[in-house]
């Protein structure tokens, strides 16, 4: 079988661990250069080293691939620009982007903080507009310039962000707004042959296994199921030339199981009466005919905090 990425430039953030450590390893093994960008931080955003970042480049040079470290803040708009520049100047081009870092602070509502909030929307919305505007600004110019541009943007959302999940309203908001960009990017983006998708992954990693019951709790059985490593390999596949016409989907990747979240639909529609209260009874009508809301796993559900299909 062929590599697949063959010649091909990444940039990989948050790549040090866990899901960015496997999607680095992967596109290396098929034949791209990588950019490891990863500040180094802890899952809470706080301070860090560059070692696994290093590590994973280590890792690609001894496998006979190329590879170098970022330490670039996503959050940081300048920074962002600096990355796809390393990857320029070091590699000759940039083709792909996979906007990966992330980190959590899970609170309820009730007990949040401003800072909390911002720092985690800044993370995860802002670092995936970042890296993203500034190739897509390189693309276009080269499209501009009579030159044919190579662009593959894959963002990551989660099942908290498109499905919702308890204690994750600042993660939640910011992956569902990544969902949205992710939509939205690949409508602009299309004209320059560009593709924008997203994924929604599921797997063993120092920001889930809190979720998934903790270390304690996970056999080695449940650990290769949701392996990391799942998750690089439909990236991989969508930052290849096979996937050209694929683009402005989110993918729920669960282990083995691969699906395609299928975003808002207008459902059943009614016609208001200009009186409030009137409203109950077509407003009943309405609640028995949608579709309830998903849970985590994808599933309609109803139950405590979701919609039923009665009032």
């Amino acid at each position: 079988m062929g590599k697949l990425l063959e010649g091909k430039v990444a940039l990989i953030t948050g790549a040090g661990r866990g899901i960015g450590r496997e999607h680095a390893i992967m596109m290396a093994e098929h034949g791209a250069k990588i950019v490891v960008n990863d500040l180094g931080g802890d899952e809470f955003g706080g301070p860090g080293s560059l070692t696994a970042a290093q590590e994973v480049v280590a890792e690609i040079d001894s496998m006979g691939g190329q590879a170098v470290v970022n330490c670039g803040n996503v959050a940081r708009f300048d920074e962002a620009k600096k990355m796809v520049e390393q990857a320029i100047e070091t590699f000759g081009d940039i083709n792909i982007v996979v906007n990966n870092a992330g980190i959590l602070r899970d609170r309820m509502i009730f007990s949040m903080s401003e800072d909390d909030w911002d720092t985690v929307l800044a993370v995860h919305l802002k670092g995936t507009f970042g890296p993203t505007h500034h190739a897509a600004a390189y693309w276009r110019s080269k499209v501009k310039a009579g030159e044919e541009a190579y662009g593959r943007v894959i963002n990551t959302a989660s099942p908290s962000g498109i499905y919702g999940n308890v204690g994750q309203s600042n993660y939640g908001a910011a992956k569902a707004g990544i969902a949205a960009f992710s939509i939205i990017a690949a409508q602009e983006l299309v004209k320059y042959g560009v593709t924008v998708n997203c994924l929604a992954p599921t797997a063993v990693s120092r920001l889930t296994i809190p979720l998934l019951g903790g270390e304690e709790n996970l056999t080695e059985v449940a650990r290769e199921a949701m392996s990391p490593r799942w998750i690089a390999v439909v990236t991989t596949w969508l930052a290849s030339p096979e996937a050209s016409n694929v683009t402005g989907r989110v993918f729920d990747v669960r282990g083995e199981q691969l699906g395609i979240a299928q975003g808002w639909h207008l459902g059943p529609t009614a016609t208001q009466p200009d009186n409030p209260s009137e409203l109950g009874p077509v407003m009943a009508e309405l609640m028995s005919q949608a579709r309830l809301n998903a849970g985590m796993d994808g599933v309609e559900r109803e139950g405590p905090g979701f919609p039923s299909h009665s009032i």
